[in-house]
């Protein structure tokens, strides 16, 4: 009995494993999504780069602080000044080292000198530019990284529907088969009863064949849709999945104006010109800064010995303030400010035609989601027609009132609105995404 237990849990337990495995497979539009933000090489990539700029404000901050170096040296030498010098460090100066001869011409002598060495910068005009410049960069990879998520969720959404409607043109193609067997069976039954043609069964088969291809096309379109939809979304090579549910149409209610002032608050690329244009502000002031001299302190604490290495044979100290101040360098720094002056012109530009070129974006956008509904409206009139058409003629092909040639133009003319109906289907639904996309708000809004 409890062989027969344990046999039968897990048997439940691998069941309940399957079954959730399986679950696993069906992806809605937001699973979609949500995990693309997570998988996608892209939005990593753009993460690494906000990252490393983050690292470049804190490098430009670290200006601010002291710089400390330990230096250990051994160095040899018989020139006079050196050997002289070396003993000088070391307090080993004797009298019989002011001979002329041993002055002019001094034994090789070595010294081991350890030295502690702080730098602090007091004024320098650059620091402050710099660190703008690099929290501007910043800011702007940031930006990136929102950019890359939105267009990656708006790609997820492009691929779903182009699933959906590679599942929907299969469908279609599914009852295109159906009908056209169907025709081939009234032929075939007319041409028994000695009151249809052959010709009307050849043709029939014909155009079942035509479907059929058709029909292997419609396949192969959803398993490349399913394998696009997979590499944005990041998944392994070859996992298996599927769509969980079709995509709702999205009803942007808002007007056009709002739509605009919307997409000039949030989309980030052209939050991201507005960035360079404050880049370029900071390269300006980072190139007059150039003008202005520099300040710093420094000292040091040193160890001379002639034996070993941080001996101490002797030691001194040194300490002191500075200041450089470069009056002339061939006119480099007036091209640099002149340089500075044009790429902030050139940023101010961008950015005034981003916005532009913008709010072009939202007006297309929402024209072409009316101009999609309409023809959606259209396409599913033309369905109810189309369907009409071959049943009429196939009542009157039954009662030999209409021809085979008839009948199969009118399922050829049904099964190319099938299709078009799925492709307006989707583009509809693409046509609303595209204007929260043009917006800046659609990883907002597809994720409520």
């Amino acid at each position: 009995m409890k062989q027969a237990f344990a046999i039968i849990t897990l048997a439940v337990m691998t069941a309940g494993q399957a079954t959730t495995a399986f679950a696993a497979q069906h992806l809605t539009l937001k699973e979609a999504i949500g995990i693309a933000l997570e998988k996608n090489h892209l939005v990593k990539a753009a993460g690494h780069h906000a990252e490393a700029a983050r690292q470049g404000v804190a490098m430009a901050e670290s200006y601010y602080y002291p710089s400390i170096s330990f230096e250990e040296t051994l160095a040899a030498s018989n020139a006079p000044t050196q050997a002289f010098m070396m003993k000088l460090d070391e307090a080993r100066f004797t009298q019989n080292d002011f001979l002329p001869n041993n002055l002019n011409h001094p034994s090789a002598y070595h010294d081991f000198r350890t030295a502690l060495t702080v730098n602090q910068p007091l004024y320098r005009p650059s620091t402050a530019p710099v660190r703008e410049l690099a929290a501007k960069e910043s800011e702007k990879q940031d930006l990136a990284l929102e950019a890359a998520r939105q267009d990656t969720a708006f790609q997820v959404f492009r691929r779903y529907l182009e699933v959906q409607k590679a599942a929907a043109q299969l469908q279609a193609a599914d009852q295109a088969i159906k009908d056209a067997r169907e025709n081939m069976r009234l032929a075939t039954v007319r041409r028994d009863a000695g009151v249809g043609l052959l010709s009307d069964e050849l043709r029939a088969r014909t155009h079942l064949s035509s479907v059929e291809q058709r029909l292997i096309s419609a396949r192969n379109d959803l398993e490349l849709a399913k394998m696009r939809l997979a590499n944005v979304i990041g998944l392994n090579n070859g996992q298996e999945f599927d769509i969980a549910e079709p995509a709702a149409a999205l009803s942007p209610a808002i007007s056009s104006e709002d739509l605009v002032a919307t997409a000039l608050e949030n989309r980030k690329e052209l939050q991201q010109n507005r960035a360079d244009l404050a880049k370029s502000e900071a390269a300006l002031k980072l190139a007059r800064s150039a003008y202005l001299p520099e300040v710093g302190a420094f000292a040091s604490y040193q160890m001379n010995a002639k034996d070993a290495p941080l001996g101490a044979d002797n030691d001194a100290w040194m300490a002191g303030v500075s200041l450089k101040w470069q009056i002339f360098d061939g006119f480099r720094r007036s091209h640099d400010r002149d340089r500075a002056t044009a790429e902030r012109a050139a940023a101010a530009e961008s950015l005034e035609q981003s916005s532009r070129d913008i709010a072009l974006q939202v007006q297309e956008s929402r024209l072409r989601r009316e101009e999609m509904g309409k023809r959606l409206e259209v396409a599913r009139n033309a369905l109810r027609d189309a369907e009409e058409t071959v049943r009429l003629l196939t009542r009157r092909f039954e009662n030999s009132l209409a021809t085979m040639v008839e009948l199969l133009d009118a399922q050829n003319a049904l099964n190319q609105v099938r299709s078009d109906l799925a492709e307006s289907e989707a583009n509809y639904v693409l046509a609303g995404g595209r204007v929260y996309y043009a917006a800046g708000t659609f990883l907002k809004e597809i994720m409520k």
